[in-house]
């Protein structure tokens, strides 16, 4: 079982809290499982941007960033090198710092 730690968010998880995923768990819906309500317009599909996250801690035990996954996040607001879209996410042994960046674009509903 990995840690999962979701930093404080004044909109999606206002104390943050401390999560155990199996392995293999999409960070999503372990989110979304645990009341964190991260935006996912697109329901995974990978054409936006709204489940953007910054991963602080744990980003390399990832699997590697696909082209696809990629060129979405270029699109995201506030973009960090650490930056991953947590509906591609699948969690591995190693724990996770995730951040939920307060805002995002939905390039869907174009707002």
């Amino acid at each position: 079982m990995s840690k999962i730690f979701f930093l404080p968010n004044i909109k999606k998880c206002f104390n943050g809290l401390i999560l155990e995923s199996k392995k293999n768990e999409n960070l999503l819906d372990l989110a979304h499982n645990n009341q964190i309500k991260i935006e996912n317009v697109c329901k995974k599909s990978c054409i936006c941007t709204t489940c953007h996250c910054i991963i602080h801690k744990g980003f390399y035990s990832l699997k590697n960033i696909k082209n696809n996954e990629n060129d979405i996040l270029n699109k995201a607001w506030g973009l960090e090198i650490k930056s991953r879209l947590s509906c591609q996410i699948k969690i591995k042994k190693r724990d996770l710092v995730v951040e939920i960046p307060i805002y995002n674009i939905n390039y869907i509903n174009e707002y």
